[in-house]
């Protein structure tokens, strides 16, 4: 039987310059805060019954400390590594020592945009990606782990799915 969502600790690891939003390159980044993300984000985790922590340092030794550090006292991970999505081996690492759900967000479709910025060193590793959705992406992102930590150990569709190959016709 799946866990009450209230019981679980989500962390949101917000990566370098993120500090800065509202004010750094808005029409890619868009006019919102930080502090007004994770406000959203803390009303939202309040309504699913979520315990949730944010943090946010534009040093990467201090966001290996942090994952290292939820290793054993968080069930998930939201994380916007911003520019060490696409150079820190460091995170990757520390992100693989883990074993629960991480999900990668990025506020802009990194995709469409610099071509040194469509490379994620985490993207294999990570139980979802989410990119963008601007501010909303986080939302989603807060949603999603949400359903994965409450989810039955074999999903409707899944079953279902199985079960209908179980009985094709002749």
């Amino acid at each position: 039987m799946a866990e009450k969502v209230g019981q679980h600790k989500i962390l949101v690891i917000h990566g370098p310059n993120l500090n800065m939003l509202g004010t750094r390159e808005p029409e890619i980044y868009g006019h919102r805060t930080l502090e007004e993300i994770n406000a959203a984000l803390k009303a939202q985790a309040d309504r699913l019954g979520l315990h949730m922590e944010t943090f946010q340092s534009n040093h990467e030794g201090e966001i290996v400390d942090q994952i290292q550090q939820a290793r054993d006292s968080f069930d998930g991970i939201i994380i916007n590594p911003a520019a060490y999505t696409h150079t820190s081996i460091a995170i990757r690492d520390a992100l693989s020592l883990l074993n629960i759900p991480l999900i990668e967000i990025h506020l802009s479709n990194t995709t469409k945009r610099e071509a040194f910025r469509h490379t994620s060193l985490i993207s294999d590793i990570v139980t979802a990606r989410i990119s963008g959705f601007g501010p909303q992406g986080y939302l989603l992102a807060l949603e999603g782990l949400a359903q994965l930590l409450t989810k039955p150990e074999r999903p409707a569709l899944e079953s279902q799915a199985t079960e209908d190959s179980n009985h094709e016709k002749p």
